[in-house]
């Protein structure tokens, strides 16, 4: 195929030809040509996915293929799985579904997780061990539980004392892996960013002093700011833990401010919707726009779901000999977010999905 448009991020006027599945610069001769203006945009990226979960929960493969194909008909065409309850690697082998970096299962301790989801260790200490196994069986992450509700105490408690948590991440990058953590209020954040994390899902309780100390080592913040809006629904359905339904509360009341302090800070910001559980699939496109409230340039939220999250997770944008996995729009996303929901053309490992 040949396409002609204007190609993101560069923004500038090119031919492109797709070959064998990839991305030429060069002529190819009898390609047919597909469209001969718009804007080509590197596939959109969900750092926060969980594709074998639904709004029932957990679910088989049957579900979480259908849970894929939503989020790639919405032009997510790359996740980052941050946990999931099932090997999905039956998905990484289908053609038509988004590609998938695998996590593992979430690691937690008993009833300081949704239960089902991941897998409780009997102790704290067991967790380099557990990261161990799911740094070998994963594709490159680690994904930890790092606060929950403690019910002992009623309300979110970090679940790691802060050496397992070093001794952790040190087992999972000596294995070439990142380590990511679910984390909620404060109180987990500074073992959590000290013990030298890569990336933090979430992170309403962080401020000022600790976002620098992000920004000074290079951990990442994936805010889920669609997610964040249920918390007041959580607070009001939990009745029994009065400190901990007021605490979500006031998370929820500060969020408005995290994106601009930690864009302030010099963090880097990716996209992540948490499709599953409460976050129905396809809704990376609301992310973005929420990105973009919270004090992101249209541009820049829509690079923390496209080109800048790709090559943050070690993926190619519309390269030369990059797999052709990208976007087709008629008018520019970077203008208009809302341009994001009509692609004209998703075209996935250089074939046509739309």
């Amino acid at each position: 195929m040949h396409l002609r448009g204007v190609v993101l991020p560069d923004g500038e006027q090119r031919d492109v030809w797709i070959s064998d599945g990839r991305v030429t610069f060069s002529p190819v001769e009898g390609a047919r040509t597909l469209v001969a203006d718009g804007f080509l945009v590197p596939g959109l990226v969900d750092a926060h996915c969980h594709p074998a979960i639904g709004p029932g929960g957990p679910t088989d493969l049957d579900g979480a293929v259908v849970n894929a194909l939503a989020d790639r008909d919405a032009g997510t065409l790359l996740i980052r799985d941050c946990g999931q309850p099932i090997d999905t690697r039956p998905l990484q082998e289908r053609a038509d579904l988004p590609r998938i970096i695998r996590s593992g299962r979430h690691l937690a301790l008993p009833k300081r997780y949704i239960p089902g989801l991941g897998i409780d260790l009997s102790h704290p200490d067991e967790l380099p061990a557990a990261v161990a196994e799911q740094a070998a069986d994963g594709d490159g992450w680690v994904k930890l539980v790092g606060d929950w509700i403690d019910r002992s105490v009623g309300d979110l408690a970090p679940l790691w004392p802060d050496d397992v948590l070093a001794e952790a991440i040190k087992v999972a990058h000596e294995a070439g892996a990142r380590v990511t953590a679910h984390v909620f209020g404060e109180d987990a954040l500074p073992g959590l960013i000290n013990a030298g994390i890569d990336c933090l899902e979430h992170g309403t309780g962080l401020d000022p002093s600790l976002l620098a100390e992000m920004a000074r080592r290079g951990t990442a913040l994936v805010p889920t700011l669609i997610n964040i809006e249920n918390f007041p629904g959580i607070a009001d359905a939990a009745g029994k833990y009065p400190v901990y339904a007021a605490h979500m509360r006031a998370l929820h009341a500060r969020v408005g401010e995290l994106v601009g302090n930690a864009l302030d800070a010099g963090v880097a910001v990716y996209a992540g919707s948490d499709a599953g559980g409460m976050i129905a699939h396809g809704r990376l496109v609301d992310e973005l726009e929420a990105l973009h409230r919270a004090g992101m340039t249209a541009e820049q939220a829509l690079a923390a779901g496209s080109w800048a999250a790709r090559k943050w997770l070690g993926h190619a944008t519309i390269t030369e000999g990059a797999p052709a996995d990208f976007l087709i729009y008629d008018t520019d996303p970077r203008e208009d977010l809302s341009a994001l929901r009509t692609p004209r053309h998703i075209i996935l490992r250089g074939a046509i999905i739309r």
